[in-house]
Protein backbone atom coordinates (compact mmCIF):
# COMPACT_ATOMS: atom_id res chain seq x y z
CA UNK A 1 0.00 0.00 0.00
CA UNK A 2 1.37 3.45 -1.37
CA UNK A 3 1.51 5.83 2.09
CA UNK A 4 0.53 9.22 1.60
CA UNK A 5 4.23 10.76 2.67
CA UNK A 6 5.67 8.33 0.36
CA UNK A 7 3.26 9.69 -2.51
CA UNK A 8 3.93 13.26 -1.95
CA UNK A 9 7.93 12.58 -2.11
CA UNK A 10 6.91 10.97 -5.69
CA UNK A 11 5.30 13.72 -6.77
CA UNK A 12 7.55 15.76 -5.45
CA UNK A 13 10.22 14.27 -7.18
CA UNK A 14 8.47 14.28 -10.51
CA UNK A 15 7.62 17.72 -10.64
CA UNK A 16 11.39 18.41 -10.08
CA UNK A 17 12.22 16.00 -12.68
CA UNK A 18 9.80 18.17 -14.87
CA UNK A 19 11.55 21.39 -13.78
CA UNK A 20 14.92 20.03 -14.63
CA UNK A 21 13.62 18.64 -18.23
CA UNK A 22 12.28 22.18 -19.05
CA UNK A 23 15.00 24.62 -17.93
CA UNK A 24 17.33 22.14 -20.01
CA UNK A 25 15.40 22.81 -22.77
CA UNK A 26 15.07 26.84 -22.37
CA UNK A 27 19.03 27.14 -22.37
CA UNK A 28 18.83 24.61 -25.88
CA UNK A 29 16.00 27.18 -26.99
CA UNK A 30 18.18 30.16 -26.34
CA UNK A 31 21.45 28.66 -27.27
CA UNK A 32 19.63 27.42 -30.96
CA UNK A 33 20.59 24.00 -30.19
CA UNK A 34 16.78 22.74 -31.66
CA UNK A 35 17.59 19.75 -32.64
CA UNK A 36 18.94 18.63 -28.90
CA UNK A 37 15.58 20.79 -27.62
CA UNK A 38 13.49 18.59 -29.82
CA UNK A 39 14.96 15.53 -29.11
CA UNK A 40 15.46 15.90 -25.14
CA UNK A 41 11.40 16.90 -24.87
CA UNK A 42 9.98 14.47 -27.24
CA UNK A 43 12.14 11.88 -24.97
CA UNK A 44 10.90 13.15 -21.59
CA UNK A 45 7.05 13.62 -22.83
CA UNK A 46 6.89 9.97 -23.89
CA UNK A 47 7.62 8.93 -20.00
CA UNK A 48 5.59 12.03 -19.04
CA UNK A 49 3.24 13.43 -21.00
CA UNK A 50 1.67 15.04 -18.54
CA UNK A 51 4.13 18.08 -18.46
CA UNK A 52 2.67 20.91 -19.70
CA UNK A 53 5.39 23.37 -19.70
CA UNK A 54 7.62 20.74 -21.40
CA UNK A 55 4.97 20.49 -24.33
CA UNK A 56 5.07 24.34 -24.52
CA UNK A 57 8.47 24.42 -24.94
CA UNK A 58 8.04 22.00 -27.82
CA UNK A 59 5.86 23.93 -29.13
CA UNK A 60 8.32 27.09 -29.21
CA UNK A 61 11.03 24.61 -31.06
CA UNK A 62 8.54 23.54 -33.59
CA UNK A 63 7.82 27.43 -34.10
CA UNK A 64 11.64 28.26 -34.36
CA UNK A 65 11.67 25.73 -37.42
CA UNK A 66 8.66 26.20 -38.77
CA UNK A 67 6.30 23.46 -38.47
CA UNK A 68 3.67 24.83 -37.57
CA UNK A 69 1.26 21.59 -37.68
CA UNK A 70 3.69 20.17 -34.85
CA UNK A 71 4.09 23.55 -33.02
CA UNK A 72 0.05 23.70 -33.01
CA UNK A 73 -0.61 20.18 -31.39
CA UNK A 74 1.89 20.70 -28.84
CA UNK A 75 0.80 24.54 -28.16
CA UNK A 76 -2.78 22.76 -28.17
CA UNK A 77 -1.59 20.25 -25.30
CA UNK A 78 0.16 22.91 -23.28
CA UNK A 79 -3.14 24.73 -23.09
CA UNK A 80 -5.38 21.70 -22.55
CA UNK A 81 -3.31 20.47 -19.73
CA UNK A 82 -2.82 23.90 -18.05
CA UNK A 83 -5.65 25.93 -19.51
CA UNK A 84 -4.99 28.86 -16.98
CA UNK A 85 -1.88 29.70 -17.91
CA UNK A 86 -1.69 32.90 -20.25
CA UNK A 87 1.95 32.02 -21.98
CA UNK A 88 0.42 29.03 -23.26
CA UNK A 89 -2.50 30.85 -24.58
CA UNK A 90 -0.31 33.27 -26.16
CA UNK A 91 2.02 31.03 -27.96
CA UNK A 92 -0.97 29.21 -29.14
CA UNK A 93 -2.57 32.13 -30.62
CA UNK A 94 0.62 32.85 -32.26
CA UNK A 95 1.21 29.40 -34.29
CA UNK A 96 -2.58 29.99 -35.39
CA UNK A 97 -1.40 33.46 -36.79
CA UNK A 98 0.99 32.29 -38.57
CA UNK A 99 -0.52 29.34 -40.50
CA UNK A 100 -3.62 32.06 -41.02
CA UNK A 101 -0.78 33.75 -43.13
CA UNK A 102 0.13 31.01 -45.13
CA UNK A 103 -3.20 29.79 -45.33
CA UNK A 104 -5.74 29.89 -48.45
CA UNK A 105 -8.30 32.61 -47.64
CA UNK A 106 -11.39 30.06 -46.60
CA UNK A 107 -8.84 28.18 -43.99
CA UNK A 108 -7.59 31.88 -42.93
CA UNK A 109 -10.63 33.11 -41.65
CA UNK A 110 -11.33 30.34 -39.35
CA UNK A 111 -7.74 30.09 -37.91
CA UNK A 112 -7.41 34.33 -37.94
CA UNK A 113 -10.56 33.91 -35.66
CA UNK A 114 -8.89 30.78 -33.49
CA UNK A 115 -5.56 33.43 -33.15
CA UNK A 116 -7.81 36.33 -31.86
CA UNK A 117 -9.81 34.03 -29.11
CA UNK A 118 -6.16 32.59 -28.29
CA UNK A 119 -4.81 36.68 -27.73
CA UNK A 120 -8.08 37.66 -25.68
CA UNK A 121 -7.82 34.71 -23.35
CA UNK A 122 -4.43 35.22 -22.68
CA UNK A 123 -5.02 38.77 -21.82
CA UNK A 124 -7.90 37.95 -19.53
CA UNK A 125 -5.87 35.18 -17.75
CA UNK A 126 -2.79 37.86 -17.21
CA UNK A 127 -3.57 41.53 -17.86
CA UNK A 128 0.05 42.72 -17.11
CA UNK A 129 0.91 40.43 -19.79
CA UNK A 130 2.54 43.17 -22.17
CA UNK A 131 3.24 40.65 -24.96
CA UNK A 132 0.10 39.17 -25.14
CA UNK A 133 -1.94 42.76 -25.18
CA UNK A 134 0.49 43.64 -27.95
CA UNK A 135 0.01 40.34 -30.14
CA UNK A 136 -3.99 41.37 -29.67
CA UNK A 137 -3.52 44.89 -30.54
CA UNK A 138 -1.78 44.14 -33.63
CA UNK A 139 -4.42 41.89 -34.59
CA UNK A 140 -7.02 44.31 -33.89
CA UNK A 141 -5.13 46.83 -35.94
CA UNK A 142 -4.63 44.27 -38.88
CA UNK A 143 -7.50 41.99 -39.12
CA UNK A 144 -10.85 43.83 -41.19
CA UNK A 145 -14.48 43.93 -38.31
CA UNK A 146 -15.78 41.11 -39.76
CA UNK A 147 -12.74 38.76 -38.11
CA UNK A 148 -13.03 41.04 -35.08
CA UNK A 149 -10.68 44.24 -35.58
CA UNK A 150 -11.01 47.71 -35.22
CA UNK A 151 -9.12 50.56 -33.67
CA UNK A 152 -11.54 51.22 -31.16
CA UNK A 153 -10.09 48.12 -29.65
CA UNK A 154 -6.77 48.28 -30.43
CA UNK A 155 -6.48 51.48 -28.51
CA UNK A 156 -8.08 49.77 -25.54
CA UNK A 157 -5.27 47.64 -25.79
CA UNK A 158 -2.56 50.33 -25.88
CA UNK A 159 -4.42 52.13 -23.01
CA UNK A 160 -3.68 49.24 -20.93
CA UNK A 161 -0.42 49.02 -22.29
CA UNK A 162 0.44 52.15 -21.06
CA UNK A 163 -0.02 51.51 -17.43
CA UNK A 164 3.06 48.74 -17.77
CA UNK A 165 4.95 49.86 -21.06
CA UNK A 166 4.04 53.61 -22.10
CA UNK A 167 6.67 53.41 -24.96
CA UNK A 168 4.68 50.35 -26.67
CA UNK A 169 1.26 52.16 -26.19
CA UNK A 170 2.88 54.86 -28.79
CA UNK A 171 3.91 51.39 -31.02
CA UNK A 172 0.21 50.54 -31.34
CA UNK A 173 -1.00 54.47 -32.37
CA UNK A 174 2.05 54.11 -35.04
CA UNK A 175 0.35 50.87 -36.48
CA UNK A 176 -2.88 52.19 -36.15
CA UNK A 177 -1.80 55.61 -38.37
CA UNK A 178 0.24 53.22 -40.63
CA UNK A 179 -2.92 51.21 -41.25
CA UNK A 180 -4.89 54.76 -42.00
CA UNK A 181 -2.01 55.41 -44.26
CA UNK A 182 -1.52 58.59 -41.84
CA UNK A 183 2.62 58.58 -42.19
CA UNK A 184 3.49 61.62 -40.45
CA UNK A 185 1.30 60.68 -37.65
CA UNK A 186 2.63 57.30 -37.23
CA UNK A 187 6.32 58.69 -37.81
CA UNK A 188 5.37 61.22 -34.74
CA UNK A 189 4.47 58.06 -32.85
CA UNK A 190 7.40 55.89 -33.31
CA UNK A 191 9.58 58.95 -32.14
CA UNK A 192 7.18 59.28 -29.11
CA UNK A 193 7.71 55.62 -28.62
CA UNK A 194 12.12 56.00 -28.53
CA UNK A 195 11.63 58.99 -26.13
CA UNK A 196 9.30 56.94 -23.81
CA UNK A 197 11.80 53.86 -23.78
CA UNK A 198 14.68 56.04 -23.44
CA UNK A 199 16.21 55.24 -26.50
CA UNK A 200 16.15 51.12 -26.81
CA UNK A 201 17.37 49.53 -29.43
CA UNK A 202 13.81 47.59 -29.81
CA UNK A 203 12.12 51.40 -30.37
CA UNK A 204 14.63 52.17 -33.17
CA UNK A 205 14.43 49.12 -35.01
CA UNK A 206 10.72 49.54 -34.89
CA UNK A 207 11.37 53.06 -36.86
CA UNK A 208 13.73 51.46 -38.99
CA UNK A 209 11.10 49.19 -40.24
CA UNK A 210 8.52 52.03 -40.76
CA UNK A 211 11.19 53.61 -42.65
CA UNK A 212 12.21 50.90 -44.29
CA UNK A 213 8.20 50.07 -45.37
CA UNK A 214 8.23 54.18 -46.17
CA UNK A 215 11.33 53.43 -48.89
CA UNK A 216 13.18 56.21 -47.14
CA UNK A 217 16.26 53.64 -47.27
CA UNK A 218 19.00 56.08 -46.02
CA UNK A 219 17.14 57.12 -43.18
CA UNK A 220 16.54 53.01 -42.82
CA UNK A 221 20.27 52.96 -42.26
CA UNK A 222 20.57 55.77 -39.92
CA UNK A 223 18.20 54.24 -37.50
CA UNK A 224 19.92 50.97 -37.33
CA UNK A 225 23.18 52.62 -36.38
CA UNK A 226 21.26 54.39 -33.70
CA UNK A 227 19.93 50.75 -32.89
CA UNK A 228 23.28 49.83 -32.48
CA UNK A 229 24.38 52.50 -29.78
CA UNK A 230 21.74 52.59 -28.03
CA UNK A 231 20.42 49.99 -24.50
CA UNK A 232 20.07 46.91 -25.77
CA UNK A 233 17.73 44.88 -23.34
CA UNK A 234 16.77 42.31 -25.70
CA UNK A 235 19.42 40.77 -28.05
CA UNK A 236 17.38 39.99 -30.63
CA UNK A 237 17.29 43.35 -32.61
CA UNK A 238 20.10 42.89 -33.29
CA UNK A 239 19.50 40.28 -36.07
CA UNK A 240 16.36 41.98 -36.99
CA UNK A 241 18.02 44.57 -37.94
CA UNK A 242 20.86 42.51 -39.98
CA UNK A 243 18.09 41.42 -41.21
CA UNK A 244 16.60 44.74 -42.87
CA UNK A 245 20.06 45.53 -44.34
CA UNK A 246 20.39 42.19 -46.09
CA UNK A 247 16.63 42.52 -47.54
CA UNK A 248 17.15 46.12 -48.65
CA UNK A 249 21.09 45.72 -50.15
CA UNK A 250 22.14 47.74 -47.44
CA UNK A 251 25.68 47.70 -45.92
CA UNK A 252 26.72 44.33 -45.80
CA UNK A 253 29.57 44.76 -43.90
CA UNK A 254 27.53 46.77 -41.41
CA UNK A 255 25.13 43.85 -40.87
CA UNK A 256 27.65 41.40 -40.74
CA UNK A 257 29.25 42.93 -37.71
CA UNK A 258 26.11 43.56 -35.90
CA UNK A 259 25.29 39.46 -36.66
CA UNK A 260 29.15 38.94 -34.75
CA UNK A 261 28.08 40.91 -31.90
CA UNK A 262 25.25 38.63 -31.21
CA UNK A 263 26.32 36.02 -31.65
CA UNK A 264 29.03 36.74 -29.35
CA UNK A 265 26.97 37.69 -26.41
CA UNK A 266 24.92 34.81 -26.93
CA UNK A 267 21.99 33.81 -28.76
CA UNK A 268 18.40 34.25 -27.30
CA UNK A 269 15.18 32.19 -28.27
CA UNK A 270 13.78 34.73 -30.60
CA UNK A 271 16.66 35.02 -32.50
CA UNK A 272 17.40 31.05 -32.60
CA UNK A 273 21.47 30.92 -33.33
CA UNK A 274 20.93 28.43 -36.58
CA UNK A 275 18.85 31.03 -37.73
CA UNK A 276 21.25 33.49 -36.99
CA UNK A 277 24.47 31.06 -38.42
CA UNK A 278 22.30 31.25 -41.90
CA UNK A 279 21.77 34.91 -42.51
CA UNK A 280 25.61 35.29 -41.51
CA UNK A 281 26.03 32.72 -44.20
CA UNK A 282 23.79 34.76 -46.74
CA UNK A 283 25.42 37.95 -45.91
CA UNK A 284 29.10 36.51 -46.09
CA UNK A 285 27.93 35.00 -49.65
CA UNK A 286 26.69 38.22 -50.82
CA UNK A 287 30.26 39.56 -50.19
CA UNK A 288 31.92 37.15 -52.27
CA UNK A 289 33.26 34.99 -49.15
CA UNK A 290 31.45 31.34 -50.37
CA UNK A 291 33.69 29.38 -48.02
CA UNK A 292 32.90 31.19 -44.74
CA UNK A 293 29.18 31.25 -46.23
CA UNK A 294 29.45 27.54 -46.60
CA UNK A 295 31.00 27.42 -42.30
CA UNK A 296 28.11 29.16 -41.26
CA UNK A 297 25.66 27.50 -43.13
CA UNK A 298 27.23 23.91 -41.93
CA UNK A 299 26.75 25.78 -38.40
CA UNK A 300 23.53 26.16 -38.84
CA UNK A 301 22.30 22.58 -39.78
CA UNK A 302 24.65 21.38 -37.28
CA UNK A 303 21.98 23.23 -34.43
CA UNK A 304 19.06 22.06 -37.16
CA UNK A 305 19.64 19.42 -39.07
CA UNK A 306 15.98 19.92 -41.12
CA UNK A 307 16.19 23.65 -42.10
CA UNK A 308 15.86 23.50 -45.29
CA UNK A 309 16.61 26.72 -46.48
CA UNK A 310 20.81 26.15 -44.70
CA UNK A 311 20.96 23.08 -46.99
CA UNK A 312 19.99 24.59 -50.23
CA UNK A 313 22.14 27.25 -49.35
CA UNK A 314 24.77 25.38 -48.59
CA UNK A 315 24.29 23.27 -51.48
CA UNK A 316 24.18 26.36 -53.89
CA UNK A 317 28.14 27.52 -52.35
CA UNK A 318 29.35 23.90 -52.12
CA UNK A 319 29.25 23.58 -56.00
Amino acid sequence: MITRTFLLVLLTLIAALNASVADSAKDMLAAGRIDEAIAELNGHLSSAPADAESSNLLCRAYYALEDWERAESSCRKAAELDPDNSRFHLWLGRVYGEKADRANVLAAVGLAEKARGEFEHAVQLNPNDVDARLDLAEFYVLAPRILGGGEHKARQQAQSIATVNPGREHWVYARIAEQKKDAATAEREYHQYIDLSKGEAEAWLNLAFFLRRQLRLDEMEQAVVKLSQAPMPKLDALVEASQILYRTGRSYPFATELLHRYLAAGPVEAAPAFKARYLLGLLLEKQGDKAGAAQEYRASLSLARNFGMAQQALDRVAH
